[in-house]
């Protein structure tokens, strides 16, 4: 459901101008629909074969769209067919769930046909007629008929015409299209400003994941609380006939699976789909693609080449210049609509130009940026996520909330929601492995961000941006406890060998994050306990493992260990994730033969416990 006049303006207006712009639009009264199965029937009307209509070259059938005289809402419990094409249920009588289920639906079906086609003398819509009265359910069990056709789409055509019967000049000429030119009521249309009827019924959108499969609702009024003034169903937001029509073709479009305006998997539960408004298809295409692959990189190459543009519009460069195919100035938008029921949801709707996009994915990639670098490619936005707030690192488990307002960040150079800093920490708190350095890319992209944007002169002065890299005189106390926990790992594992079947981090990560002066203690008594082994059995360890664990000390205040922090506010314990990441991937020493490391896996361990 879309939320305000002005955002219903806008994207209104950018559909019907896509729409515009498509070289086979369909025309007023059709529809794109997928189909997979066309009944051959002869002049008597009989059955005689049945085609398979599916694209067979991958692993599996995939259905095709076809143009088939368009499709509407069918909602309450009277059966309304549409014109020469429809399921099973309405064009054979027959579906999954039983076929008295379907005598009603195929009633409707065949009325309504044998009403429009009254009259005719095309010789292909005669054969349907005579099908239409001969046709009983029973037929289904006889070839050519298979089960695989159950609850698909139906469309027919004569044996021996290449074309199906709704591309029939004859049958083309009952199709009734969308008109303006009556004596209905006219309205003000809200997207364009010109009179003309309203369009009653909005048109439904498919290909939304998640949404029903009969399609959704972007505009709609079906219950008396969603109206006001006294108005019925779409007089509530009045908008042509002609805009409703060409809004929804051009949504329908975008959002064809697989297709080059849509990312292929959606981020939380949005699907996004995205176009280019540019003087020709050649550079809307460029644009496309470049914003398609910027947003969802898989393939490795494609990341390094992606990579490259932003560092380089990072530097002020202008995709026209990078590549010659994007137009400068180039206008865009993004969409990212969301499931409700028998609707949709606009999780974000944004409109600026290619470039301005740009800047704010290369902003968001350097906002990531830590070291070491925990990923080999820019990581698209719903596997950073999945990363880091999914129970399990599922995609189905990242908050669809938290996704939306991740991404309007991204696209809007806003601050990033605090929920992301909150559901990386919880995570950790869960038990996620705090050294992969995903939570902590995320972690500091949300501090590194909300200080640069909201950050003061003063704070800039005393060097409180977290760090990207280990920086040992970060004032931040979280940040040094977090390092001074994974000297006490590294100890640990130093007495204990890398077989220890659990180390402090998996007991204490989360409680010494959170509240360091109820656990550090602990860790300190034990940490003691394991550097007295070190010192016998590896000296040279010990000594720069003491080394480090001095110079961590020295910068927490006040004086360790009896006053330390009794608890630690977010954004802290988002600075001890980050710090113990930098610790634990730093070497020790100062060029040593034998550097202590978590990374070192020379010694055998033993499988104990501490």
């Amino acid at each position: 459901m879309i939320e305000g006049i002005d955002r219903r303006q806008g994207l209104l207006q950018a559909l019907a101008g896509y729409y515009e712009r498509m070289d086979d639009a369909e025309a007023p009264g059709w529809s794109r629909e997928k189909f997979g199965w066309c009944v051959v029937i002869d002049k008597d009307g009989e059955p005689v074969r049945v085609q398979d209509m599916r694209d067979l070259g991958g692993k599996k059938p995939v259905v095709r769209q076809y143009q088939v005289p368009a499709s509407f809402p069918r909602p309450g419990t009277t059966p309304r067919a549409f014109f020469l094409w429809d399921k099973t249920a309405f064009s054979l009588g027959v579906t999954k769930s039983g076929r008295h289920n379907a005598l009603r639906q195929h009633e409707a079906f065949r009325s309504l046909n044998l009403e429009r086609l009254a009259g005719t003398n095309d010789e292909g819509l005669m054969a349907f007629q005579h099908f239409l009265r001969r046709w009983t359910p029973d037929r289904f069990d006889i070839d050519p008929f298979v089960s695989e056709m159950l609850d698909a789409n139906i469309m027919f055509r004569l044996e021996g015409d290449d074309r199906y019967l709704h591309e029939r000049p004859a049958a083309r000429r009952l199709v009734a299209p969308v008109s303006e030119a009556d004596d209905r009521k006219t309205t003000l249309c809200l997207a364009t400003g010109e009179r003309g009827p309203a369009a009653r019924l909005h048109p439904t959108i498919k290909g939304v994941e998640g949404a029903q499969t009969a399609g959704a609702s972007l505009v709609s009024f079906n219950l008396d609380a969603f109206e006001s003034y006294g108005k019925a169903q779409g007089d509530n937001a009045p908008t042509s006939e002609t805009i409703a029509f060409r809004y929804g073709a051009a949504l329908n479009r975008l959002l064809t699976r697989d297709g080059p305006n849509r990312v292929r998997r959606p981020i939380g539960d949005a699907t996004l789909v995205f176009w280019a408004d540019a003087s020709n298809a050649k550079a809307a295409e460029a644009a496309d693609s470049w914003f398609g692959e910027a947003v969802a990189v898989e393939d490795a190459d494609e990341a390094r080449k992606i990579g490259e543009d932003l560092a380089a519009v990072a530097k002020g460069r202008p995709l026209s210049a990078l590549h010659p195919a994007i137009e400068p100035g180039t206008r865009f938008h993004v969409l990212g609509l969301s499931p409700n029921a028998a609707r949709l949801s606009v999780r974000y709707w944004l409109s600026d130009d290619l470039d301005v996009f740009a800047k704010r994915l290369a902003d968001h990639h350097a906002d990531l940026r830590i070291e070491p670098q925990p990923w080999g490619k820019p990581p698209a936005v719903n596997y950073l996520l999945a990363q880091t707030t999914a129970l399990q690192g599922k995609f189905d488990n990242i908050p669809p909330l938290l996704a939306g307002e991740v991404m309007r960040a991204i696209l809007t150079g806003a601050p990033y929601p605090r929920s992301w800093l909150a559901a990386a920490v919880i995570r950790l708190r869960a038990g996620d492995d705090p050294g992969q350095g995903w939570h902590a890319a995320a972690i500091r992209a949300v501090l590194v961000r909300r200080q640069r944007l909201q950050g003061t002169e003063s704070d800039i002065r005393e060097k409180k941006e977290t760090p990207m890299s280990l920086d040992r005189d970060h004032p931040n106390t979280g940040y040094q406890l977090g390092r001074l926990f994974a000297v006490y790992e590294l100890a640990q594992r130093a007495a204990l060998g890398r077989g220890v079947k659990a180390t402090i981090r998996d007991k204490y990560f989360g409680a010494a994050s959170a509240t360091p002066a109820s656990i550090f203690p602990l860790i300190i008594a034990n940490g003691q306990n394991h550097l007295s082994k070190v010192r016998k059995e590896k000296p040279g360890w010990a000594y720069m493992i003491e080394r480090e664990l001095e110079e961590v000390m020295a910068h927490i205040t006040p004086t360790m260990p009896f006053s330390l922090p009794r608890s630690l506010r977010l954004e802290d314990q988002g600075e001890f994730a980050i710090g113990y990441y930098h610790q634990r991937k730093a070497r020790l020493g100062d060029g040593a033969t034998e550097q202590p490391s978590f990374d070192d896996d020379s010694d055998e361990g033993n499988d104990r416990d501490e």
